[in-house]
């Protein structure tokens, strides 16, 4: 039987980062001070955790006892947002829909060669500049781990190359990434539970 892969995280430690052994993780965190660390089972996970503020998944400080972090109790006061991509890559766009009303807020035009998360990214930078420029702090849905992951990071982590297609994407990746960077998140990111809810409000729904 082969053994499921792990990732640990290291939030305090010699060196915090993601480590996929055990032995790695141990150097970092073996007779450090109060060290921070959490195995997770999916490499999307440990990211969104690494992330985040370790608080939300350790329980007692200095115990070395974990708890997942929980999922928040659902409002719909509060923003959804989703992106859609024809191909990978290809046609993307995306939009925030404000959850009790429906009512679509935003929306982007349709972008050449870009991809799902990357649309998914800019949807939950895009609600969070929404609101800073009329002094709202509604609640952010997205469904999207890696999405909110980057979001936490504070910049776009994707892969997927600039070309003549799709420069004018890149060009509103670049602003995205500069507002992280000069711009403190004030309101909630909330990973939609499509299990539970069903899809996210801001769904295309082109399934």
């Amino acid at each position: 039987m082969t053994k499921k892969q792990k990732y640990y995280v290291v939030w305090a430690g010699l060196k915090p980062g993601i480590y996929t052994n055990w032995n790695e993780c141990r150097k970092q965190v073996d007779g450090y001070p109060e060290a921070k660390y959490k195995s997770f089972d999916d490499r999307e996970l440990a990211e969104l955790a690494y992330g985040d503020d370790h608080k939300s998944y350790y329980k007692t400080a200095g115990k070395k006892t974990y708890i997942d972090k929980a999922v928040p109790d659902f409002t719909n006061q509060a923003i959804a947002v989703d992106a859609a991509c024809s191909g990978n890559p290809g046609k993307m766009e995306y939009r925030g829909m404000f959850i009790e009303t429906k009512e679509v807020i935003f929306s982007s035009k349709v972008f050449e060669s870009g991809t799902n998360n990357i649309g998914e990214f800019l949807a939950i930078v895009h609600a969070l500049a929404w609101q800073a420029q009329r002094n709202l702090s509604y609640p952010v849905y997205s469904d999207s781990k890696i999405a909110i992951s980057w979001v936490k990071a504070g910049k776009s982590r994707t892969k997927h190359a600039v070309n003549t297609k799709n420069k004018e994407l890149f060009e509103l990746l670049d602003r995205a990434n500069n507002w992280l960077k000069n711009n403190k998140i004030t309101v909630q990111i909330l990973k939609w539970d499509t299990r539970n809810w069903g899809e996210i409000v801001a769904d295309y729904q082109r399934k």
